[in-house]
């Protein structure tokens, strides 16, 4: 458990420093009270309990109050003069007040009458200061006093004294623990060492104030007493280098807390395990979505334990005379008698031995193989779909290999971007995973009910190519083409040509029905009719721009697919593949159509170059006439706010409607000019 020193003089606290000091610049440094006339108080208060949006909205309120009572030179109370609250410069973390001038200043000396008949040596420094310390004695009062309704208005805690510190925790030992240097003895963690020089200084300012001594060896001693605290607490703080023992960084609370390797991040948020890995990822179309390629390095290094039985015993009687040399192999043998082998010391003949004395119930901890469940995630984590299930597929090189369909569920990219994988250990943990964390059962986000999982990039391009009226194929290449996205297991059978003089020809459209429907016997029927972006806004059916997407018992009878209906929107062909079918259809689907865009659009190229992205002279000629246009109605809306006649928007003053209007104008020419280049581009 946490034990604590008390201090014999309060320091101030090095987290709340600076906010300390704008406190004491919005107070009165005699009563304790808001420098705010009383009919103030109400209106102020009002602004406070309003201002529950956000923390920056509380920290403006705060701020604006702050600026507002450091005009105020008279406290409304008490009458006493408050100057400017500024940083010392005779120590670390010290303030000082600003002392009035003339007779006020005479006025303010008198008042230390007594003290300096007591103490001569105060007189000699008061008559040459202009200003007063503001030590944590002097603010411990002053928020002990201060009423419930000052407190709610500088959003204070229910005890503002906890601001200033006058207890010092002590870490359990177990958070400090010694550490053996071999015969030299033990090395004491950094905070015991911190935590010694705090009772050790504690105890020089206790016996010195007994003895009576003066008042500079007090303030010595508190000035140090006060750095060694903030030294414990955050090391890293400004100024404190001086105070360090040692050049070597010292490991303090804070430092333990934050950053990589600090308890929230490296010990809870995330932790090292075993049976993981993490390398850099790679793109590969030509996988299933729900499939993941790792390694062969990778999965010789990690290991499942599989209980041997009638059905498997081949299998790992294999894998154990291959051993830990190659892949598919195994590690360790546990016998159910509770004997241990460990195949990396074994020779092949011994191995030999040892798979054939396999008995069932043995536990055989084999290498990562094809079919294996492994979770995939990225970090930051920040949804549930950030760590998925995928069946594994053991190939060579060293990345992690994914479909691109799934980049979006884990916000990732390709530009040096690294992930994790982790082995679930039972079959209970493999199954739990498929059945929760599987992709093909997280298609759809939970956000908004669209599909997460959807082509993308040259997927969409591919399809949009493809599905053009003047995309014809003879037989063999459709029969290639459809070679691409099918399986060796599956039966295909081609549709009626389109065309069948003097050539036999099929469309890219009957290839898309194809993809979707092999064969007779697969049962998958989509039925689904909407626009595409490319929609010229006449009769659906007789669309100039075959912008009007129609599937009918899953055959594309019209429309060229783009992004609205192969995207993530709800309406789209994923969306009503899950719906109708199932999600296991849909992501069989969208496997097939990233291996036939790949290959596809690989065989038949596209390219585009500067030519055809530069605006014409007629784009050029609007944007110069839609930016002259705009500029001239903000430079009235802004003539408009300096003669204080701008309308205001609800809830907005002056500058904030003249922000938005200006905003909202100029964002006006980038959206017409970039609707006028959609238009015109090829």
């Amino acid at each position: 458990h946490f034990g604590s020193i008390k201090l014999v003089l309060p320091v101030f606290h090095v987290g709340y420093f600076r906010h300390v000091q704008l406190l004491l610049s919005a107070i009165c440094k005699r009563c304790g009270r808001v420098l705010l006339a009383p009919e103030k108080r109400s209106v102020w208060l009002n602004r406070t309990r309003k201002a529950t949006k956000d923390v920056q909205q509380q920290k403006g309120v705060f701020r604006k109050l702050v600026d507002t009572c450091k005009k105020v030179r008279q406290c409304p109370y008490c009458d006493a003069y408050n100057g400017a609250v500024k940083k010392g410069t005779r120590g670390y973390m010290t303030l000082v007040h600003e002392l009035p001038k003339d007779q006020a200043k005479v006025e303010y000396q008198q008042q230390y009458t007594d003290a300096v008949a007591n103490n001569p040596e105060i007189g000699n420094h008061l008559s040459k200061v202009a200003y007063e310390d503001l030590t944590p004695l002097h603010l411990l009062p002053l928020l002990a006093k201060m009423p419930p309704s000052d407190q709610e208005m500088l959003k204070l805690p229910p005890q503002p004294e906890r601001l200033v510190v006058t207890h010092v925790p002590v870490s359990p030992v177990c958070i400090r623990p010694s550490v053996q240097i071999g015969d030299a003895g033990t090395q004491e963690d950094d905070l015991s060492v911190q935590t010694s020089d705090i009772v050790a200084t504690n105890n020089n300012i206790k016996a010195t104030l007994s003895r009576g001594g003066t008042l500079k060896q007090v303030a010595e001693q508190w000035q140090w007493l006060s750095a060694q605290v903030a030294l414990m607490m955050n090391s890293e703080a400004t100024g404190l280098a001086a105070a360090a023992p040692t050049t070597k960084p010292i490991r303090s609370i804070c430092s333990r807390l934050k950053g990589k390797e600090g308890r929230f991040r490296g010990n809870l948020s995330g932790k090292r395990v075993n049976f993981s890995g993490r390398t850099v990822i790679s793109p590969d179309p030509n996988l299933e979505v729900t499939e993941v390629i790792i390694p062969q390095y990778s999965a010789m290094k990690l290991t499942f334990p599989e209980v041997v039985c009638r059905t498997n015993i081949d299998m790992l009687r294999d894998r154990v005379i291959r051993g830990t040399e190659g892949h598919p192999g195994a590690h360790i043998i546990r016998l159910k008698s509770g004997g241990v082998k460990n195949l990396a010391f074994i020779k092949k003949q011994i191995r030999e031995e040892l798979a054939a004395d396999l008995q069932y119930g043995d536990v055989v901890e084999r290498h990562l193989q094809d079919g294996d469940v492994v979770l995939f995630n990225r970090q930051p984590s920040l949804h549930k779909m950030s760590i998925m299930a995928h069946r594994a597929k053991v190939m060579p090189w060293r990345t992690f290999r994914f479909n691109e369909c799934v980049c979006s569920p884990y916000n990732a990219d390709f530009d040096g971007d690294e992930m994790n994988i982790h082995l679930p250990q039972t079959q209970e943990a493999r199954a739990e995973a498929l059945a929760l964390m599987g992709v093909q059962n997280n298609l759809i986000t939970s956000k908004n009910g669209e599909p997460i999982v959807a082509a993308t990039q040259d997927f969409l391009t591919s399809a949009w190519l493809l599905t053009q009226r003047d995309t014809f194929l003879t037989k063999d290449k459709i029969a290639n083409i459809a070679m691409y996205f099918g399986k060796a297991a599956e039966s295909l059978e081609l549709p009626p040509p389109t065309v069948m003089k003097p050539v036999q020809l099929w469309t890219g459209k009957q290839l898309i029905s194809l993809m979707l429907r092999p064969s007779h016997k697969s049962t998958v029927l989509v039925n689904l009719e909407m626009p595409e972006k490319n929609f010229s806004h006449g009769d659906p059916y007789f669309c100039r721009n075959d912008g009007y997407v129609i599937f009918y018992n899953s055959e594309l009878i019209a429309g060229n697919l783009g992004k609205k209906i192969l995207g993530g929107s709800k309406p789209g062909l994923t969306f009503v593949l899950i719906r109708d079918n199932s999600p296991a259809v849909a992501a069989a689907c969208l496997g097939r159509l990233s291996k036939l865009s790949a290959r596809w659009l690989g065989t038949r190229g596209m390219s585009f170059g500067i030519d055809d992205v530069t605006a014409s002279p007629d784009i050029e000629a609007f944007k110069k006439e839609q930016v002259a246009e705009k500029y001239a109605y903000v430079d009235e809306k802004i003539e408009e706010y300096k003669q204080g006649k701008l309308p205001l928007k609800p809830g907005c003053d002056a500058e904030q409607t003249l922000e938005a209007v200006i905003n909202g104008e100029l964002g006006k020419i980038r959206n017409s000019v970039g609707d006028r280049l959609e238009k015109v581009l090829p």
